[in-house]
């Protein structure tokens, strides 16, 4: 169980706000889409601060993650701590319950877990965002096809990768009513 709340303490530092902060500029969470994640972060500072963003999002819970597959803990328990991280980012405790997608860290989670599946979770993100510009879709397909390349690259983790997953989903709901509306922002201006 301490490695679950270390999972969710390492999770709930939000990368964007410190990026933000150190660089100068104002808080996401108080501009653009109000996320403080990387495409808010991209579509209101640029590529610099947005891939600190990632970068820090994605590194924040690989070491406690790594750490439960070192130890040789059972796949469930690597799930949970993974996915405590995922908790720990989308409800930070340090930032009242109101965190971020949880993508940037599924990525690291995955990398760790399972880097065949996060690399081509990762490649389909990349492309249906620069094809797209739209980075919920993006999030949202990568989110679906995760589970989808676990069957075929580490039957395993089908259903930790599946419950990661549905977290990221459920993060979009109102991305997903925005697009249904045709008001989701896009990545960069047309």
């Amino acid at each position: 169980m301490t490695w679950v709340v270390i999972g969710y303490l390492s999770g709930s530092w939000l990368a964007a706000i410190s990026v933000c902060r150190m660089a100068g500029v104002r808080d996401p969470r108080r501009c653009g889409s109000g996320n403080p994640g990387f495409s808010n972060v991209l579509r209101l500072y640029g590529p610099r601060l947005a891939g600190a963003t990632l970068f820090l999002d994605a590194l924040k819970g690989m070491p406690v993650v790594l750490a439960s597959k070192m130890l040789a803990l059972p796949v469930s328990w690597q799930g949970l701590i993974g996915l405590a991280v995922l908790v720990g980012h989308s409800y930070p405790v340090w930032y009242g319950f109101r965190g971020g997608k949880a993508v940037a860290c599924a990525l690291g989670v995955l990398l760790v877990l399972v880097p065949g599946v996060a690399l081509l979770s990762a490649v389909t993100w990349a492309l249906l965002a620069w094809r797209l510009k739209t980075a919920a879709i993006a999030s949202l397909a990568s989110a679906l096809v995760a589970p989808l390349a676990c069957i075929w690259l580490a039957p395993a983790y089908i259903g930790v990768v599946g419950g990661l997953s549905l977290l990221v989903v459920l993060r979009h709901g109102l991305n997903i009513r925005r697009l249904r509306r045709g008001e989701e922002p896009r990545l960069r201006k047309p």
